[in-house]
């Protein structure tokens, strides 16, 4: 090329995009920013005043809800209540596992008075004679152990719940052992065969009704 003007050497002039614009971009962003962070402390500490988000009215902060006792029918008398049998229909075999005499007939003859029928009465077998530390042992079916056994436990509080091989649910036995004093008081067995007849759902849970 002719004339004055002439480009020497082997840098060429850069072009530059104006900086006005990204400075006006940078402003634009930062303020948003700063507007949400603002906004985001405020709904803080409305919620911090108003307790935890509920819907503040001009009586103040709500009252807590009265609460209420649920019934639960989770209990092993409820379990029980429809299948049991009545005395009458338990046949009880009274073994005497002591060195006491008589203990065994005096036993039947109480519990005859009670309502149950009355099966063998006499010694205890081999396997038991006096080796029953406790008050006694309550033997029968595995069915029993959820019908007759429990009735028959009512009236001898401290007795050994134990089942076998055999088919009869309402044959079961009493064996008395060492610490045997006598049978429970008639009034307290009744109340207690009421109450595994007729159980009473006790409350577990709470709810809360406003």
């Amino acid at each position: 090329m002719g004339g004055q003007y002439r480009i020497t050497g082997d840098k060429y002039p850069r072009m530059r995009r104006p900086r006005g614009r990204r400075r006006l971009v940078f402003l634009v962003v930062a303020s948003v920013t700063a507007l949400g962070l603002i906004g985001w402390g405020t709904l803080q500490l409305i919620d911090v005043f108003t307790g935890g988000g509920g819907k503040a009215t001009a009586a103040g902060p709500k009252a807590d809800c009265a609460s209420e006792a649920s019934p639960s029918a989770s209990t092993a008398s409820v379990t029980l209540a429809g299948t049991l049998p009545e005395p009458g229909q338990i046949t009880v075999n009274i073994l005497n596992a002591t060195t006491r005499s008589g203990l065994a007939k005096e036993t039947a003859d109480e519990l005859a008075k009670r309502g149950f029928k009355i099966g063998d009465v006499g010694n205890a077998t081999a396997a038991y004679d006096k080796k029953v530390e406790g008050a006694g042992i309550l033997l029968g079916a595995k069915a029993a152990a959820s019908a007759a056994l429990p009735v028959l436990n009512t009236q001898l509080s401290g007795a050994e719940l134990k089942t076998d091989g055999r088919r009869q649910a309402t044959d079961v036995d009493l064996i008395i052992g060492n610490g045997f004093a006598s049978l429970t008081k008639k009034e307290d067995a009744d109340k207690a065969l009421a109450v595994l007849a007729k159980p009473q759902p006790t409350p577990s849970t709470a709810k809360k009704s406003c």
